[in-house]
């Protein structure tokens, strides 16, 4: 039969351990990953894109769109969203483009980048035009 005194510190010890436990599991360590989807474009890529490109230069330059449209096969929309502990709201981002004649009639930007870094010249990124 166990005494009294040798049972008070193993649950003391225990006791001491899980108080120890919740505490950690309550102080708030929770790793939240950060959320990124659709086609991230840079400022170089969408400031490339003009009126009169073909889809394949498109193609070429932005990427496959994440978001085809089914019932509008002239228009490709590249949306990017980024959603991180380190940011205030969300980022959103979002490049239409628009198509006649497999030639590109308009282009619709909301908060995709257009102002280049200081170091790249357009002459030095601009895209080849096909024949």
């Amino acid at each position: 039969m166990l005494h009294a005194r040798h049972t008070t510190p193993v649950i003391r010890t225990a006791s001491t351990l899980l108080l120890a436990l919740a505490l950690l599991a309550s102080s708030g360590c929770v790793y939240k990953m950060a959320v990124q989807q659709g086609n991230f474009l840079e400022a170089r890529q969408v400031t490339q894109v003009k009126e009169g490109m073909t889809r394949a230069q498109v193609r070429f330059l932005l990427g496959t769109p994440m978001l085809p449209d089914a019932f509008d096969r002239d228009r490709w929309d590249y949306v990017y969203y980024l959603e991180s502990t380190y940011l205030k709201a969300p980022q959103e981002q979002r490049l239409t483009v628009y198509f006649s004649d497999d030639k590109v009639v308009r282009i619709e930007n909301v908060g995709a980048p257009t102002e280049l870094p200081a170091d790249s010249s357009p002459e030095s990124t601009a895209v080849a035009a096909n024949p």
